[in-house]
């Protein structure tokens, strides 16, 4: 696995590079050989900031923790991060495990048991998408008080999506 350390509003000592990936290694046994591992440190007033992110096969892993101390901000994220990957692992297995059986042959029981803890969807909503400007999509998110929302862009003519981030500033995610 490689391991990219960096960091924002703060040099990365060679001890704590060497700290910081002897951990992330312990990770490798979920990961393919050549798999990229980004950890990008930093520091905002009194918050230590670790955030951890992973492209493997196709899925993007992230985990990011903000404490009082850089270690334990790392040590979190670490946790974080790989118990997204057996949540990852055990969908994975459960769906070839089901695909591997004809349906008359799949126990009721068995289903059961593993959708108690799969969050499900419980809502579906349809709405017609009116063409916006990001700073109109940015109001209507403030006024719904929601975590997202998703609108046509009125310059690009695309469906985005403008979220709330933990700092309290907006993000923005539109196609390529």
């Amino acid at each position: 696995m490689n391991i990219n350390i960096s960091g924002k509003n703060i040099t990365v000592s060679d001890y704590l590079r060497r700290v910081t990936g002897k951990k992330a290694r312990k990770l490798e046994r979920y990961f393919k050989p050549d798999t990229e591992m980004q950890v990008t440190l930093s520091i905002e007033k009194s918050r230590h900031i670790a955030e951890i992110t992973v492209v493997a096969e196709g899925v993007v892993l992230r985990a990011e923790e903000a404490t009082g101390d850089l270690y334990s901000s790392i040590d979190v994220a670490l946790k974080k991060l790989e118990r997204q990957m057996r949540k990852h692992r055990t969908k994975l297995a459960k769906r070839l495990h089901e695909e591997a059986f004809s349906e008359d042959t799949v126990y009721d029981y068995y289903d059961e048991a593993f959708d108690e803890d799969e969050p499900q969807i419980v809502r579906n909503k349809k709405f017609a998408l009116r063409p916006m400007t990001e700073e109109d999509a940015a109001v209507q998110l403030e006024l719904l008080g929601h975590n997202f929302y998703v609108f046509r862009n009125a310059y690009s003519n695309e469906v985005n999506v403008i979220y709330k981030r933990a700092d309290g500033n907006y993000g923005l995610i539109e196609p390529e």
